[in-house]
């Protein structure tokens, strides 16, 4: 009757039949898919083909000042973190769907197909070459990147304290010259009975830090490991 309530299904479908038909809908509707799936297929394999020393030609009027970033500052961050910043073709986990329409709505945006993607993550994230939670970056110029997209958990608080040690030579020295002060703190409060206080301290840190140094020594060449300011741009495990 006129007065009964309206189905807003019904009436949608009544505006929508005026225009076109279902036909015409479904036919649209697997023409936009069939496009979709074509450039998230065509965006998958330039992720996987990577490649460094490309530009792309961005409309720089539309870029987000907060997700532009330098080479250097990238760098800085890899070293205090203990990350990687490689290619995309070396990363060996999956790069989730909502990335790639955030680069299919960069590309929408800017007109443009973008390549050259690289990757900052922990080593295990990549396919490491011997040599015998990432962010996904774009390269604009000059050794200038947009941040497209972040996923994953956060990196641990401690991540970067934990990674202290390893981010160069003065670093390394330093934490083993504090281990080395705790344990001849310890054996010196705990083992020490004698008189000769000063000689017994001295012999301890000296005889401390050199088993320290070793032990030190021996795990980076067993693991192949080299520190942070060497490692964070190279494609390679143990150099």
């Amino acid at each position: 009757m006129l007065w009964d309530n309206k189905d807003l299904t019904e009436a949608l479908l009544s505006e929508r039949n005026k225009s076109v038909t279902e036909e015409d809908v479904m036919q649209q509707v697997h023409m936009l898919l069939e496009k979709d799936v074509a450039q998230r297929t065509d965006i998958k394999e330039r992720l996987a083909m990577g490649g460094n020393g490309i530009e792309n030609l961005f409309n720089v009027n539309k870029l987000e000042p907060s997700r532009i970033f330098h080479l250097n500052q990238i760098k800085e961050v890899c070293i205090d973190y203990r990350l990687r910043f490689l290619s995309t073709e070396l990363y060996k986990n999956t790069i989730p769907e909502e990335a790639l329409t955030c680069i299919k709505h960069l590309e929408q945006h800017h007109n443009i197909a973008l390549s050259g993607f690289m990757i900052m993550a922990p080593s295990s994230h990549f396919h490491l070459k011997n040599y015998d939670d990432p962010l996904l970056f774009a390269p604009i110029a000059d050794d200038y990147y947009y941040l497209i997209h972040k996923w994953g958990n956060d990196l641990n608080p401690f991540r970067k304290l934990m990674v202290r040690p390893m981010r160069d030579m003065g670093s390394l020295l330093v934490f083993l010259v504090c281990c080395t002060a705790l344990f001849t703190l310890i054996l010196d409060k705990w083992f020490f009975f004698g008189t000769n206080h000063e000689l017994f301290v001295l012999l301890t840190f000296l005889f401390g830090f050199k088993a320290f140094c070793g032990v030190a020594l021996y795990y980076c060449f067993w693991k192949g490991k080299n520190f942070n300011a060497y490692i964070w741009d190279s494609p390679y495990y143990n150099h």
